[in-house]
């Protein structure tokens, strides 16, 4: 009978602390996120400061699968430094100027804080940022009590500023002091006003509030707000750049990653000399970091950094959070040209990141195969290999086949040749695109056999090969298998030796530095080029509108595509920017560029 107690009494505890645990569950202040293409947990909690495990607590099962379109609940961290801010998600029917009201804060520090934000987009279920800088500024500075600010509860009216009103000609209108409009309107400290733009009118100080909050009597739209909150337009006469990466000087670092900075540049000068000749003024600072922190700094300390217009690097990760911070602080865009993982691109609107973080770079894949191929079908060959890298890879492209009813199996391929088990996988009536495990050269050398023999022995089957961008460098030892089995590979880089552009860049490249560039993928001198010409062009065009116009920028790479978007409303921009390489069956080699 004891024993039988002692199991109710578990039981009890158990459920007890599972009841406590879904109740801490309920009770913790949280908002919503909507998934967008590409986003990981990963990204998804570095954009909220929070871990994946405090999401995965709210959200039971997202640890396993999450999809474009699920919403997920967020946990409005309390964490210290956090207190500047909050997270909102925008609810059906409301308005900026509601949210200015329901938080206590202009229009214009929600537009500074959310740069990705306008009229066009402030919709229901958007996430947005809140600085909390009325309250701070409440507990560091605490003004005289005849200028203490009105709470904006309170406020009286709205007044939409017309031409040749004066801040005391305004105040006389309502019968409150100047110094009480300025309170309620912190931005008319330096006694400024700009016609069109809206102010909030207290009540007078010897005027009781009543208990009925009154509507004002002219609420401002969202196009209002923003526009009035827009930076005006400016154009840059003189492109100011700094490139600050380790070219090493004087340090026994590795010769190969010396090389690639060094050629990285060398790229860049023929870029900046290109735009010159065009007519473009560039002013450009060049610094050598050598990889180091200390050196970084003191570089950061000279006076002309801090009125550049864009900098280009850092090369290594330990520096990128030092130079981020200096980037956002001044205002200066900051183009990160290697690292595929930069973390501080998900909460610094100053931020480029070129090359693309994977799960955004799957997902862009995943779109893209499946206009391809969508009516294929499509198998996977498993050659004993497993290459853990294209795991992440495969599994999500099985999930998407699935969720598009997309017809898929998978066969494992030995080192027998085997034609008849690569057809029982076949629809011999159909299209089918066979798509290895693994990218490395090992997995090539054994499946290709199987699949040419099938070619040979059946040449009306329609067959193609799918791979990975690290096929480019095996061209030379695959290429007439390669267009034999009609093969495409994706990639973020790629260029053709043969095209034009590639020919004249080389020739060019000899002759500016009597060497050849280093056989290696990408080309660092291309790249260089590519980056430098795509932003130094954008801004000379462009101006302060560049993040505006991006899609404005007409340039041609040669091996580098750029497709940037911002990965939310307050953090800066990923290069999303994927080709198809298709080596057709006529010999002929094509980049097919999805828009």
């Amino acid at each position: 009978m004891k024993f039988v107690h002692k199991i109710f009494f578990l039981l009890t505890l158990c459920t007890g602390l599972s009841l406590a645990k879904v109740q801490a569950q309920e009770n913790v202040e949280y908002f919503f996120h909507t998934i967008t293409k590409g986003q990981s947990l990963y990204s998804i909690a570095s954009m909220y400061k929070v871990s994946i495990d405090d999401i995965v607590r709210l959200n039971p099962g997202s640890d396993k699968q999450i999809r474009a379109g699920e919403k997920l609940k967020i946990p409005q961290t309390k964490a210290p430094d956090a207190q500047k801010e909050t997270f909102h998600t925008i609810q059906a029917g409301e308005t900026l100027y509601q949210l200015t009201v329901k938080y206590n804060i202009t229009a214009q520090a929600i537009c500074e804080a959310n740069p990705g934000l306008n009229a066009k987009n402030f919709r229901a279920g958007q996430v947005i940022v809140i600085p909390l800088e009325e309250k701070k500024a409440e507990t560091e500075v605490k003004e005289p009590e005849e200028v203490k600010e009105t709470p904006r509860q309170e406020w009286k009216d709205m007044h939409k500023v017309a031409r040749k009103e004066t801040i005391f000609s305004i105040s006389r209108m309502y019968g409150i002091t100047q110094e009480e409009l300025i309170a309620a309107n912190p931005e008319l400290k330096n006694g400024k006003l700009k016609r069109g733009t809206f102010l909030f009118i207290p009540y007078p100080k010897e005027e009781k509030t009543p208990v009925v909050e009154q509507q004002p009597t002219v609420t401002p739209s969202n196009e209002e707000l923003f526009s009035e909150n827009r930076e005006e337009e400016k154009s840059i006469r003189t492109i100011k750049a700094a490139v600050l990466l380790p070219f090493m000087t004087g340090t026994n670092t590795a010769k190969e990653n010396q090389t690639r900075m060094v050629e990285f540049y060398e790229g860049f000068l023929m870029a900046v000399d290109s735009l010159k000749r065009q007519g473009y003024s560039l002013d450009i600072h060049t610094f050598d970091t050598q990889g180091k922190e200390a050196v970084l700094n003191a570089i950061l300390q000279k006076d002309e950094l801090k009125n550049m217009n864009i900098i280009f690097g850092p090369a290594q990760i330990k520096n990128i959070k030092t130079l981020a911070d200096f980037a956002e602080n001044n205002k200066i865009r900051l183009v990160v040209p290697f690292m595929p993982k930069v973390d501080e691109v998900f909460n610094n609107p100053m931020i480029y990141q070129i090359n693309t973080p994977q799960s955004y770079l799957y997902s862009e894949v995943y779109e893209h195969f499946i206009r391809k191929f969508g009516q294929t079908n499509v198998v996977f060959l498993d050659d004993g290999s497993n290459d853990r890298e294209k795991t992440e890879f495969i599994q999500g492209l099985k999930n998407e086949l699935k969720d598009h009813n997309i017809r898929f199996n998978q066969i494992r391929l030995g080192s027998e040749i085997d034609a008849n088990k690569v057809i029982a996988a076949m629809d011999t009536l159909q299209e089918n695109i066979f798509i290895p495990l693994s990218g490395r050269n090992t997995t090539l050398t054994k499946v290709i056999p199987h699949l040419t023999l099938v070619r040979k022995e059946h040449p009306h089957f329609d067959m193609h090969l799918f791979g990975y961008p690290e096929w480019q460098t095996y061209t030379q030892d695959y290429i007439s298998n390669f267009y034999e089995l009609d093969t495409y590979f994706y990639s973020s880089f790629y260029t053709n030796n043969l095209f034009p552009a590639a020919i004249n860049f080389t020739h060019s490249y000899r002759k500016w530095y009597s060497k050849d560039m280093n056989n290696m993928f990408p080309k660092y001198g291309m790249l260089g080029f590519d980056i430098g010409y795509f932003f130094l062009k954008g801004l000379a065009q462009e101006g302060n509108r560049l993040e505006e116009n991006l899609n404005k920028v007409q340039v041609t790479p040669i091996q580098t595509g750029f497709k940037f978007e911002r990965v939310n409303n307050w953090g800066g921009f990923i290069n999303r920017k994927v080709f198809f390489v298709h080596f057709t069956k006529d010999f002929e080699l094509v980049k097919l560029d999805f828009e």
